[in-house]
Parts: C-alpha cells; structure tokens; sequence
C-alpha cells in the first residue's frame, strides 16, 4: 500500500506528484525549447518598429525582451500556483503572445512605447473582468466568432513575416550606418527560405527534441548561412557606399552578463483610441484562453476545465500582463505548442512546469540573453515566423469549421475578414474625414474591426442549421 503510494506520488503522470529531478528535467526542456523562441520574437518585431519610428535603442530592445521572459517566468508561476482566485493550477506554460503584435505595432507606430504600456494596463483590467464574468459571457464567443478572429490575426501578421524575409525595417547595422539598406536583397531572401525549410523539415520529419525545437534550429542554421554570406561574400552597401553586414555583435558586446527587470521604465499614458483598441484585444486573448485551458484538460487529464479553472486562468494572465505593463513587458497568453506537448505526452505533474518557469525565470536575468536574440537577422525571424502565423492561420481555419459552414455562419466569417482584412488594405484618405480616434480603433488593425463585425452578426442575424436552411429551400420549390 505505501509502495503505491509513493509510486504515485512520483509519477509525471499526476499533477501533485514529486518525481525526481532526473525524471523532470527532459520534459521540463521540451517545454522551455518549445517556448524560449516564440517568447522573445514579438518583442523584436515590436522593438523593430518602435526604433523606426520612435529611437528604440539597441539597450532598450534588450530591456523588452529581458522583461518578457520575466513576465513569463511570473505568468507560468502563477498559473501553477494560484493566489486566493487567481490561477489555474493547471500545466500550463504562459510566454509573450504573438496575438497581440498586429494591434501593438499600430499603437507603438503612432503614439510609443509609453502608450503601449498605458493601454496594456487598462486591457488587463479588462481582461480581468470577463475572467470573472466568463461563465456568463462565454456563450456570446462561439467557435465561429473565435475562430475568425484567431483567422484574421494570422492573416494580419503575414505582411510582417514577409517584410522581415525581405530584409526588415532595421538590417544589423555597423556602427554610424547611414538608415538606408538594400530591402530585397537576394541573400535576405535565401536566408529566410532556408530557415523556412529547416522549420518545415523538423516540423515533418523530426521527432522527439528536434521536433519540438523545430524554429530554434531553424534559426540557428538561417543564423549560420547569413554569418557565411557575411564572412565569405562581397559585403552589401546601402545608398552611401557604406558596408552592411546581416549580423551586429555589438550591442552583444556591450550588455551586461546579468541585471534585474526595471520598474516602470516607460511612463504609462493613455491615448482613448489606443485603449479603447487594446481593451477588444485583451478581451477577445481572455476568451482565446478558454480554449488553451480547456485543451489542457482535454489532452492532459482527459476532462473538461471548471468554470474555476477557466476564470482562474484568465485571470492569472491578466495580472501578469499589469505587471508587465509596470516593468515594460509585452502582455503574455497561454502558449499552445506547450498544450500540445501535455496533450502528447500525458505528462502533467505541476513539477515539471515549476521547473520550467524556473529555467525561464534564470535567461530573465541575462541580458546576454537578449542581446544574443537581437544579433539574429530580420531575415531570419521572418523565415521562422511566417509558420508560426501560418499556424496561427489554421487554428482559426479549424474553430470556424469546428462548426456548421451554413449561408448564416458564413456569411458572418465572409464579411468578418472581407472588412477587417480590407479595410487596412486601401488608402487612409478614403477616411480623412474621420476623426483619429475612429481611425485608430476600426482601421488600423484588421482584427479589432473583425472582432466587431463577427460578434455584432452572432447576436443580430438568426440561428439557422445546414438542415433548417435545407429545409427552407424545399418548401420555395414547392
């Protein structure tokens, strides 16, 4: 009777169990390989667009991905270990999300990072709201409005990936470079496919490690093709004759081994339209969680999640994504490829997910780290990510199928994406009569105006199945 005890008690296949470190450690580096990338990217795509715009220093991209594992490290913590309601308790593991780049690049192009923060912290709020109400509102969130929003994010982020396997906006430059590059240079372009292909071929072929770190190895062996085109080839030069190499080890050079996550490095404020914005993102990544919990349950533990768990989850979050906003981390949000993981492995003990947070909580406190990440060329991040987004795509794809395809359903996932992924697609002039606020909220992001449109048709146009619809056609033909 002891002996079964304590078999169970060390079993991976338990939650509150105790396996050995030796047990854990395996598993607890898949999940720390299968997240460490995906954590840091969006805060390069966001760094990339805030040093065009607004002088994001080298220093500060690496303070905003340094917060980001922090945030992640905290998020994951709280998850496993709640605080009165707040937390799953579940294994989970929580990493800056890619969701919220389309709406985070437009409100760091047209008002900073300080705004960033700003409308972060209000979203949070928000979000902690409906984790408390989720019971009540889940039912206005069906698979058919979630799975067109999750769609238009994913289609929304392919221009990113793109513009990134063309060259990006912020090529490693050498010290005093003028801003002029060669965007679309050929040997950006080779990169980028050949990072792609390793993505893919580890993604199909590989198995166990290898397949889990498919985009760390791909951006290792993309990293290594642009180092050979740097060392062995003639060097580029931009407008001004001056050399341009794909990767900079300088601000590499310059970071520090180890340092703390600053308090409110930026001062929050608070454009309406940038809040407004961020507050329909946060709450439509708070039902998004439902979806990520209950798979985890699903895949794990072979039960639906509670209503408990559900709200306990979005909450956690939320808080994670307030504190962030005060030490300058992006909003984080259960990460998916970790859920798949559990749901291969059955592997749930709360163990090996501490043991995770703690290797991700360690690189928070190396900006060596960071600085390491922003040394890997734009071209190489679009050729990983562009898969990412790629997936990101299908998984709205397989929600909205989850459901009947009827004219009802479709017509509300047709006019969802055809005007949020249209509008941003046509002149700004066609709404120069509008005011900034309306331009900021409904044009500026596809999926906050796709957002609207999905929800807004679910409630107003008629519950009709595939068969009512039938039915209706026969009795026009009699």
């Amino acid at each position: 009777m002891n002996k079964g005890k304590q078999n169970k008690s060390e079993s991976l296949f338990v939650m509150d169990s105790n396996p050995s470190l030796g047990k854990c450690l395996p598993i607890s580096l898949q999940h720390f390989l299968a997240m460490i990338v995906g954590n840091t990217l969006p805060s390069i795509v966001l760094a990339g667009t805030l040093a065009s715009k607004h002088g994001f220093t080298d220093a500060d991209k690496v303070n905003l991905i340094q917060a980001g594992m922090f945030i992640a490290a905290i998020a994951t913590f709280l998850q496993l270990i709640p605080v009165l309601t707040v937390g799953a308790k579940l294994p989970l593991i929580i990493g800056v999300s890619f969701s919220y780049i389309p709406v985070l690049n437009e409100i760091g192009k047209n008002y900073g990072i300080e705004a960033v923060m700003g409308a972060q912290l209000v979203g949070a709020i928000a979000a902690f709201i409906v984790g408390m109400l989720i019971g009540k509102i889940r039912k206005f969130f069906p698979p058919i409005v979630s799975g067109t929003v999750v769609l238009t994010i994913g289609l929304s982020l392919y221009s990113v990936a793109l513009n990134y396997m063309a060259g990006g906006n912020n090529v490693g430059r050498i010290a005093g470079q003028s801003d002029a590059v060669p965007f679309g240079n050929w040997r950006f372009w080779v990169v980028a496919l050949v990072t792609l292909s390793v993505v893919l071929i580890c993604n199909m072929f590989a198995k166990g490690y290898m397949k889990l770190a498919a985009i760390l190895i791909g951006i290792v062996v993309g990293y290594a093709v642009a180092l050979g085109f740097d060392t062995f080839l003639e060097p580029m030069k931009n407008a001004d004759g001056q050399i341009i190499k794909m990767i900079n080890f300088k601000t590499f050079t310059d970071s520090n081994w180890f340092d703390l996550p600053k308090l409110m490095p930026y001062k929050p404020s608070f454009p309406g339209a940038a809040v407004a914005t961020m507050v329909v993102m946060f709450v439509v990544n708070a039902v998004q969680a439902v979806g990520d919990i209950s798979s985890t349950t699903i895949g794990g533990l072979d039960r639906e999640a509670t209503d408990k768990e559900i709200s306990g989850g979005i909450k956690a979050n939320s808080v994670a994504s307030a504190i962030g906003s005060l030490i300058g981390a992006l909003p984080p949000a259960t990460y998916s490829q970790n859920v798949g993981i559990v749901a291969m492995t059955k592997v749930v003990s709360l163990k090996v997910f501490k043991i995770t947070g703690a290797l991700i909580l360690g690189a928070a406190f190396l900006p060596k780290f960071g600085a390491l990440m922003l040394t890997v060329p734009q071209a190489v991040i679009g050729g990983a990510t562009v898969s990412v987004f790629a997936q990101i795509t299908m998984s709205g794809m397989k929600l909205i199928t989850s459901e009947e395809l009827s004219i009802r359903n479709s017509t509300i996932v047709g006019l969802g994406v055809a005007l949020g992924m249209g509008i941003t697609q046509i002149s700004k002039a066609a709404f120069y009569t509008f005011p900034d606020w309306f331009s900021m909220i409904f044009v500026s992001s596809p999926v906050i105006l796709a957002t609207l449109v999905v929800f807004t048709l679910n409630l107003i146009l008629p519950q009709k199945s595939l068969a009512e619809e039938q039915a209706e056609r026969d009795e026009m033909e009699k």
